[in-house]
């Protein structure tokens, strides 16, 4: 989730809708501007007894954070705590619970991305053997209950806290127990950033099945291949899903910024701090009409911090980002924009993937997104037979995307290889949570803890 890493200057109020609507128009940039911004999330475990550490305790997260700036990142601070680092390769904050993420800085290929990867991975572990801390790459934590998980200490999220009970079951599980990657892009035009955005969406619930990492709750079986798009289901329907009207005629920036106008308010930022705002109205703010701001308007930067309180399957701001996968090891964090990429950033490749899905209709796309987090490839597709029919078609249109862009490393390698993973689950027609649920019925013998040698990074 969105972290402040600086004080906002000043900036004038809001007096129209149209300002909001330009807000998107100014994302637009030309193809040779785009750029891939990849954040990925992991859980933080204690070596010793695998307990998820607080911010406070000596070789916690606050000592992760510190530890941290000898690679040259610098704190920000909230309340007088650090809660995240900015730096060269972006930025690192902090989810609700401490899930550890990094928010990439926006590069030009895959090759630089998969190398921000390492890096910080490689930075992360290092802090990790000094300071007696694991991490691990799933969709959900496989064995905590959610009254051994602490709460970071970052306003937003006392907010978010109390008002995610009153609008679902399991918002409080998506806070303190999830992890993705996710990736943002880029858009030229609103015609372009409409199909991206209705491709995106069509086919996240492929990238969910395919990434499909969280079949494990409280040390058992779930019954379900991703969990963690399971509760986004139930986590607040106002703010998440699959969007219908972005596939009626005529959506735009402007439809989407009625969408956002009618997604109830978490928060204002003020002075330093969060003012509680939670299911109050946009729309009354831009009249001056909030009641917990009486007479004042929203600025740009409360339009942009509303804009990440909404939680659909692909979310719109100066960009796309795209947001069905469950978290991963490193090759998979390499593999997510490289199917995007290769998806939305060649026009051939695009127009391939539209004519794909373009005849689906509203309910077959939401049946689709229901049926993947238990069947993963499995869900029964539109017109017949299941996803995985499917996948391979998809990873072939984004192979030759990729391959069209080309962009090289120095061995003279494209960016075709970072989808190799997804080709192999593709040959063995087995997700990653089959993989994980095997290896537990098999050779862990239902011992949950085997997971922490095996899918740690």
């Amino acid at each position: 989730m969105t972290t402040k890493t600086a004080a906002p200057a000043a900036s004038a109020p809001i007096e129209s809708r149209d300002q909001l609507i330009a807000s998107f128009a100014r994302g637009e940039k030309p193809a040779e501007r785009w750029r891939i911004g990849t954040e990925h999330e992991k859980f933080v475990y204690r070596l010793t007894d695998h307990g998820a550490p607080s911010y406070d305790e000596p070789g916690g997260i606050r000592d992760l954070l510190a530890d941290l700036t000898r690679h040259g990142w610098r704190p920000v601070e909230e309340g007088g705590n650090v809660i995240a680092l900015t730096g060269a390769d972006g930025s690192v904050s902090l989810e609700p619970a401490g899930q550890f993420e990094l928010s990439g800085a926006p590069l030009e290929n895959l090759h630089q991305t998969c190398a921000e990867t390492g890096r910080h991975l490689a930075q992360v572990k290092e802090a990790g053997e000094r300071l007696g801390l694991g991490f691990l790459g799933l969709g959900m934590w496989p064995d905590k209950r959610r009254d051994q998980l602490s709460v970071m200490p970052k306003g937003r999220y006392d907010i978010m806290r109390r008002h995610m009970p009153r609008v679902g079951s399991l918002g409080l599980d998506m806070m303190l127990r999830t992890c993705t990657i996710q990736v943002n892009l880029d858009y030229a035009s609103e015609a372009d950033m409409v199909q991206k955005f209705r491709v995106g969406l069509a086919l996240q619930p492929l990238a969910t099945a395919l990434f499909a990492n969280s079949p494990f709750t409280e040390g058992k079986p779930n019954g379900m291949l991703s969990y963690r798009s399971h509760i986004w289901s139930d986590t607040d329907p106002a703010r998440t899903g699959m969007l219908p009207f972005v596939f009626e005629d005529g959506f735009g920036y402007e439809r989407y910024a009625d969408y956002m106008l009618d997604v109830p308010m978490y928060f204002v930022y003020r002075d330093g701090r969060y003012i509680d705002a939670a299911g109050l109205s946009f729309r009354d703010f831009l009249r001056g009409e909030l009641s917990v701001l009486p007479g004042e308007k929203p600025t740009l930067d409360d339009w942009n911090d509303h804009l990440s309180t909404a939680f659909p399957e692909v979310r719109l701001k100066t960009f796309l980002e795209m947001r069905g996968a469950d978290g991963g090891p490193w090759n998979r964090i390499c593999a997510l924009p490289a199917l995007w990429v290769g998806l939305l950033y060649d026009q051939g490749a695009l127009d391939a993937a539209w004519d794909l899905v373009k005849g689906w209709t509203l309910d077959e796309r939401q049946a689709l997104r229901d049926a993947v987090p238990r069947l993963a490839l499995g869900a029964p597709l539109p017109g017949g037979g299941t996803l995985a029919d499917i996948a391979g078609q998809v990873l072939d249109i984004a192979h030759a995307g990729l391959a069209a862009r080309a962009r090289h490393n120095g061995a003279g390698d494209d960016e075709t290889g970072f989808l190799d993973p997804l080709r192999e689950i593709v040959r063995t027609g087995k997700v990653p949570a089959q993989q994980l649920l095997d290896r537990y019925d098999g050779a862990w013998g239902g011992d949950i803890t085997q997971v922490y040698a095996e899918e740690s990074f």
